[in-house]
């Protein structure tokens, strides 16, 4: 994910793994993992948060097909925080 996401600059990044909190769900069994992401970068400036989630998906690629069942995003701009 990390090398992914690479690609919008982001001058913090916290990916937490809550997998673990969801073992016996459907999407858990399928191999999907749960996630949690904290992402800043200025390449969000001027975006709303449905295309800052846009860009994170799109750079996400075939992780969110497979590896990734659930991904909960906080996407923010430097100025933000």
């Amino acid at each position: 994910m990390r090398a992914r996401l690479a690609v919008l600059n982001p001058t913090a990044l916290e990916i937490i793994d809550e997998s673990h909190k969801h073992a016996g769900h459907a999407g858990a069994r399928g191999g999907g993992g749960h996630y949690v992401l904290n992402i800043v970068s200025a390449q969000f400036s001027g975006n709303n948060t449905v295309a800052r989630h846009r860009m994170i998906y799109s750079a996400l690629g075939e992780l969110m097909k497979r590896e990734i069942h659930a991904l909960t995003i906080q996407a923010h701009t430097p100025d933000e925080m």
